[in-house]
């Protein structure tokens, strides 16, 4: 009630932005205090944002908290995409991207709860008390092998792989082939790595994946769930119907947890993408329908439940964690610290303008059109991942990193 219709958009948006600025900030953080650290900044902006968030006594102080929290939130995006990479072998990359998404997913089905059960102080206060959890576990975690070997730490570099892969396996190979692609980064300045035209061919690449990631329609569906339940005329409580899509999202992301490194990257794109086109086109055309007539759709509100649930299915197991995963693998480590928080600030941007433009698109076009864009970027995202995107499956970093 404290909301006009700019100031519910601005809030609803707001997060996207802070965390595209956030991304920029966090390259240059990673490399002056670690990995590690800068997940632990993250702490401070992620607390303060939840405090304001408990008892909001107008509405510019609830879009800051939400502002400190999109900060944080990319912040964790960047630093914790690569020290996830650094710390694990060729063989689980995939599988541990996936549980980091499974986390997120968790974090989402999380407040779809809270928001449907408890009010907005008392799930804020619930939201607060998980970055403690975080900052408490990540405090007793080891800092990146690589980044201690930037710094020259070769002792702790070791100590601190042995403490992530077992005191008993043999980490001095990898130790030296960390020395050695660190010797190759300090031969050679960043500005003449990411001029390369592999570099700008790649990174082009995944700017080309998190374009048709946001374009797909992802966050105004994970935003507005609410909203569109409630103008889809679905026979339930929306608050309801939106915890159902959050289940879908935890079981799609653990299948994808358990299929990602069997399968290709690229297979898994293409069958995402089509999925996701088939059901957006769905909900454009039952949309359209209610539009011309309301009662035609009475007693088929399950369809777009149902088209929604498979459509969240479809990008959780694919167009979700494969254009990190692919952004992680692509790039030598010279260049990674500059080029995930490039792709990071654009990745936010783009959601940043899909959720801000799309009230005000569906106020003039309405969802039906909206949901046929959607529909026309995801059959362009299935040919861009079949014909351009590389694949990266069970191969070292050496042979993907196009820096090499």
């Amino acid at each position: 009630n404290l909301f006009n219709f700019s100031e519910w958009t601005l809030s609803s948006s707001i997060l996207t932005i802070s965390a595209a600025l956030s991304c920029i900030l966090t390259g240059f953080i990673i490399n002056k205090i670690g990995r590690r650290g800068a997940m632990l900044l993250t702490l401070v902006p992620f607390l303060a944002g939840w405090l304001m968030l408990i008892d909001p006594f107008n509405p510019s102080m609830l879009i800051i908290g939400r502002m400190l929290i999109g900060i944080a939130c990319g912040g964790i995006c960047v630093s914790g995409i690569i020290y996830c990479c650094e710390i694990t072998e060729n063989s689980t990359r995939g599988t541990l991207r996936s549980f980091f998404q499974l986390l997120i997913t968790s974090g989402i089905l999380l407040a779809y709860i809270l928001g449907a059960f408890f009010n907005p102080q008392t799930a804020s206060l619930i939201c607060g008390i998980i970055p403690i959890l975080f900052g408490a576990f990540m405090f007793f975690c080891p800092e990146s092998p690589t980044y201690l070997i930037m710094k020259g730490k070769q002792k702790e570099a070791m100590k601190a792989l042995k403490s992530v892969r077992g005191e008993g396996f043999e980490v001095s190979s990898e130790i030296s082939e960390l020395q050695k692609e660190e010797n190759i980064r300090k031969s050679k300045s960043i500005s003449e790595a990411i001029k390369w035209k592999s570099s700008i061919k790649s990174m082009l690449l995944c700017f080309g994946l998190m374009f048709f990631q946001q374009l797909s329609g992802i966050n105004v569906v994970i935003f507005y769930s609410s909203e569109i339940f409630q103008d889809a005329r679905v026979g339930m409580a929306p608050e309801y119907a939106t915890i159902m899509i959050g289940v879908v999202q935890i079981i799609a992301t653990f299948l994808a947890y358990l299929i990602l490194e069997r399968f290709g990257r690229r297979l898994m794109l293409v069958l995402s993408g089509s999925l996701m086109a088939m059901c957006t086109l769905v909900m454009g055309i039952y949309f359209g329908t209610k539009d011309r007539d309301e009662s035609a759709v009475d007693g088929i509100w399950w369809i777009s439940l149902l088209a929604l649930c498979v459509y969240i299915a479809a990008f959780f197991f694919g167009f979700g964690p494969v254009p990190w995963l692919i952004l992680s693998e692509l790039f030598s480590t010279d260049i990674k610290g500059i080029i995930v928080p490039m792709t990071g600030t654009f990745y936010w941007t783009l959601a940043f303008v899909v959720t801000i433009l799309y009230p005000p698109l569906h106020e003039i076009l309405g969802h039906s059109t909206c949901f046929f864009i959607f529909t026309f970027f995801n059959i362009l995202g299935i040919f861009f991942g079949c014909y351009l995107v590389p694949e990266t499956k069970g191969k070292s970093l050496k042979e993907v990193q196009v820096g090499e």
